[in-house]
């Protein structure tokens, strides 16, 4: 049975249509418009996403700091309170647990979110990894969390918080800020390659800010956006999904997150398998399909008739007009401007390696 979202009502009301996914019931998108609508409206206005499922730990005590750098492959030694951090997590064998953002609260407080699917394996390895004065609760279900994105996102925020309130630099966030009349941590940060914010709210409260959002973002084109258009966005924007371009048996490094693995600290856990294994090899590229056609995860990518990797996402990018993917291939494969053959269904498509992010914003 899955649960739902303190914001279920509001996405039956505004024409979601519910699909299963992570244990919840989402929105994959709404009436009238549609994924592509969604994706395009969160590239040239705002898109408000609900990502209630997400998951929420708060890990405190002196030892904290001393955990999280055991844990995590990025630095956390020099984080400062008010500001955000991005971590591959990963087991011995350097592959990933999971990806995940750490918030300093204050010292010996982080709130650590973590993907919805892996909310229950992510807290039961924390909790057997962590010595000496460390506390991990899970506070998910107290907090509900949406996502306003997009251009127009700051034109909104600015109706309804204070300028001293929001948060000017991106993975910087506020702790308690009034948005309208409820108080949120309130984030420069986001999963669709556009600036814009994520406010975590009570659960109790998430219905009357998902409200009040959208009535502020009328005038500046904002709509509500399901699943669809938050993978197609990701994916535009090259960013990683656990269970596609990462997961147990993908390395960061094979994923293109070197710049989140620091190997020049004492120490965490999987350190030595990725030393051991760099470079890679295998690593992550950008493919642009030259024949018609999608490459879908899964299909196997070759070359000289020989199997050199797998997709690991691939779509049609609503806004860039092309259709294109995330592989992990041969290192010999890496370089711009090689030239693969894509297996989609029985056909054998040609596709060219060219630069990620696919889309990056002008800022």
């Amino acid at each position: 049975m899955e649960s739902k979202t303190p914001l279920y009502e509001c996405h039956l009301r505004a024409g979601g249509k519910m699909v299963a996914f992570a244990g919840y019931l989402l929105p994959v998108q709404y009436a009238g418009g549609g994924v592509i609508a969604e994706h395009n409206a969160v590239r040239k206005a705002a898109g408000l996403f609900d990502v209630s499922h997400m998951g929420e730990f708060i890990l405190s005590g002196k030892d904290g700091l001393v955990n999280l750098q055991l844990l995590l492959t990025n630095d956390y030694s020099n984080l400062a309170d008010g500001f955000v951090r991005y971590s591959p997590m990963c087991y011995e064998n350097g592959g990933v647990v999971d990806d995940l953002l750490v918030y300093k609260l204050k010292d010996n407080q982080y709130l650590i979110v973590v993907n919805a699917s892996n909310r229950a394996k992510d807290y039961q390895w924390i909790k057997d990894h962590l010595s000496g004065d460390a506390k991990l609760n899970d506070v998910s279900d107290q907090i509900a969390q949406l996502a306003l994105q997009g251009p127009m996102s700051i034109s909104i925020m600015q109706k309804l918080v204070a300028a001293a309130d929001i948060p000017q630099t991106n993975y910087s966030f506020k702790p308690k800020v009034k948005v309208g009349n409820i108080e949120c941590l309130l984030s420069r940060t986001g999963y669709t390659g556009e600036d814009g914010f994520e406010l975590y709210c009570s659960a109790a409260d998430a219905p009357f800010l998902w409200d009040m959002l959208l009535q502020a973002g009328e005038q500046f084109g904002l709509r509500p956006c399901g699943l669809g258009a938050r993978d197609t966005l990701r994916l535009e924007a090259a960013m990683p999904l656990y269970g596609h371009e990462i997961d147990a048996d993908i390395s960061p490094l094979e994923a293109g997150l070197g710049y989140f693995v620091n190997l020049d600290k004492a120490d965490f856990i999987g350190k030595q398998a990725l030393i051991e294994a760099n470079p890679p090899p295998r690593c992550r590229v950008g493919l642009k399909m030259i024949d018609k056609g999608i490459a879908r995860e899964g299909c196997f990518v070759y070359a000289q008739d020989r199997t050199i990797g797998h997709i690991c996402s691939g779509t049609m990018f609503p806004y860039l007009g092309y259709a294109g993917a995330t592989a992990l291939v041969d290192r010999a494969y890496k370089p711009i401007g090689s030239l693969v053959i894509v297996d989609v269904r029985g056909r054998k498509l040609q596709a060219e390696v060219i630069k990620t992010p696919f889309y990056k914003r002008q800022k």
